[in-house]
Order: C-alpha cells, then structure tokens, then sequence
C-alpha cells in the first residue's frame, strides 16, 4: 500500500463503507459514513488465555466460524443492504497473516458479488481515523500516538493520508508488556481474557506507584524511540527474588509501580516530540489509549505545554472495524481500489 500527499483538509465520504478487521483475535464488522458509526459490532475471543497468549490458528479457525454472522449483524444493525454499500473496507495487515486472510477472502467475496469497490487498509491507519470518529474536528498536522498489544508508534500526520513515523519502541510494545507483566503476577484468569493491560490498571488503583523504581526505558536518550523490554525484566527478577506470599502481598504496588514508569515514558516522550515538530495536538489511540493512568497524565502534560490532547472513547482504542471503515471511505472517496489480487502483509510498514 503506497501513500502520497494528495489529500483534503477534511476527509469525507458520506457513502456507507463496510468495515471488516481480523488482523488478531477480535472478529469485526461495521457500517460507516462519514465519521457516523452505523453500526459496530466485536466478537472477543477468549479461549486463548487458556494458553497464555494468542494462538494464530485458533484465532484463525475462530475468524472463519464468526466472520459471516458479524457481517450479517453489523448490516442489519445499520439497516442496509450490500447493494446500498459505497465500498467495502478491510484490514490487509500488519496482523497475524492467517487472520488477515481470512477478512480479506470475505471482502473480496461480498465486493465481487455485490459488485462493490474494495480497499485494504493499513491497521494503523485505521487507529488514526479513529481518532475522527471520536472527534469530527480532528485535523491534520497532528501527533499520534498509537499504542496496543503489537505497536508503540509516534507518528507525525501531515494530512490525512501522508504520515511520518518519527519514533516506535525498539523491542515489546507497551501493550505487550502490560500482558507480560500481568502474566507474570499471574493475576490474567483463564477462559476470561489475554489482555493484560485493564487487569494492570484496576491493580493498580489499589498500590503504591512508588513503592518500587522500576526503569524508565530510554528516558534521558535523544530521539523519540521506546523500549520497554528493561521494565519487563525488572519486574521479573523483582518476582523471582520474592517469595509466593510476598509477591501476591505486593501485586498491587508492582502493578501501580510497573504502571507509573511506562505511563511515565509514553508521556515524556509524546510531549518531547510534540514540542519539537513544534506541534499542538496529539492523539491517543490504539488499545493502551484506554488506560485511565496514561489519559489523566498526558492530559496534565499536554496542558502544562499548551498542548491539546484528544483521544477516541474505549470502545474505539481497541481493535475494531468502524476505524476500517472510516479510513477505507477516505481512500475510495479519493478514487482508489484495490484489486483481486489484494493479499495479507503480516509487516506492512506505514510509511
């Protein structure tokens, strides 16, 4: 997928463009026009905190058992037929490439019995959108910030459809590491959820956040990349040097201090390169967005710079297919297609 600085000021393609999104585990269909969700609608799969993680062939297996329902459900809840679609959207990575597969032979099969027009769209990209769909008055330039399970990324958004990665983390995801660390303190239950990241952050509400000095990762380094690997590995030799008892003791002062030094990090970094690229907005998106922590501090930053600081409501942080849509109307309303040979790329890079 290639991007070029043809753009508008406001992207808007008032036809109602199906999204669907299976780059992971959460099987999505949504109906949108505009930035007005029509409909949204999330399958969750949980099985796999039975295993620890996500496993790619269950989630695969998964996908091909949920896709049709979803759509029929994300359809009939924005009251509208195929034929009245202006496109169809879906995710064409990154992502797990067996998920991946699996909406886009679905895309390709309703776009060439419908004789609808299909886009790929970058998993990214459509974290970014749904920033617009949060807030109508979005407006390019901005700084994003897009943080989930997979992506630490700062991205500078000249225009819509233009953007500049100016800084990722070198190693795990901050959503990665709240899934470690919580698996760690052994507090994720089996059969609920893999997602580390809330179960972190209700912990927390309970601890001390200085009761230990976790390492803040490249903190004091120029540039604006991220690691989180180093907290990781603290927070583990701090476990394995503690007894069983003492560990489940402390869970919620680890939880709040392991907390405190990603949030930390996230926020001094964003506020740093906004401040450089001499910018006065920045977006919060992607799954971690939703963290009550990480919102309350980048909010008093951002204020203390004279930086205005927005982010979508939870539903839309985590993976979802209205964020789809919404990118996906942008690109067909400015005339582009994808044609059948549309593929899976698990690391396809936005740039």
């Amino acid at each position: 997928m290639s991007f070029n600085s043809r753009d508008s000021v406001q992207p808007v393609w008032d036809r109602p463009v199906l999204g669907i999104e299976t780059s992971c585990d959460e099987t999505a269909a949504a109906v949108v026009a505009g930035n007005r969700i029509l409909s949204n609608v999330i399958f969750s799969q949980t099985e796999h905190s039975l295993y620890g993680g996500v496993v790619p062939e269950l989630a695969s297996r998964n996908h091909v058992r949920k896709i049709v329902p979803v759509v029929r459900e994300a359809l009939s809840g924005a009251g509208i037929g195929l034929d009245e679609l202006g496109g169809i959207a879906v995710t064409s990575g990154p992502g797990l490439v067996g998920c991946l597969l699996v909406g886009i032979s679905t895309a390709k099969g309703l776009a060439l019995g419908s004789g609808r027009p299909l886009i790929g769209v970058h998993h990214i990209e459509g974290h970014l959108f749904a920033g617009l769909l949060g807030d109508a008055s979005l407006r390019p330039p901005f700084l994003a910030l897009v943080i989930s399970g997979g992506h630490t990324q700062l991205i500078h958004v000249r225009r819509w459809g233009l953007y500049e990665v100016c800084g990722e983390t070198r190693d795990d995801a901050a959503g990665e590491a709240f899934d470690k660390v919580a698996k760690m303190l052994g507090v994720l239950k089996k059969g609920e959820t893999t997602m580390g990241g809330p179960v972190i952050s209700r912990l927390a509400e309970a601890g001390d956040d200085r009761a230990f000095a976790f390492p803040r990762g490249l903190r004091h380094q120029d540039g604006f990349e991220f690691s989180f690997s180093g907290i990781k590995t603290s927070v583990l030799y701090h476990i394995k040097g503690r007894s069983e008892a003492d560990v489940v003791e402390e869970q919620a002062d680890i939880a709040a201090s392991f907390q405190a030094a990603v949030v930390d990090v996230l926020v001094e970094k964003t506020i740093q390169a906004a401040g450089a690229l001499e910018l006065s907005r920045i977006l919060l998106t992607g799954g971690v967005a939703a963290n009550r922590r990480l919102r309350e501090e980048m909010h008093r930053a951002a204020r203390e710079s004279g930086v205005e600081v927005c982010f979508p409501p939870p539903v839309l942080c985590t993976d979802n297919a209205a964020m789809i849509a919404c990118a996906g109307g942008f690109r067909l309303g400015r005339g582009e297609r994808s044609g059948r040979d549309l593929d899976a790329d698990p690391r396809m890079k936005l740039t």
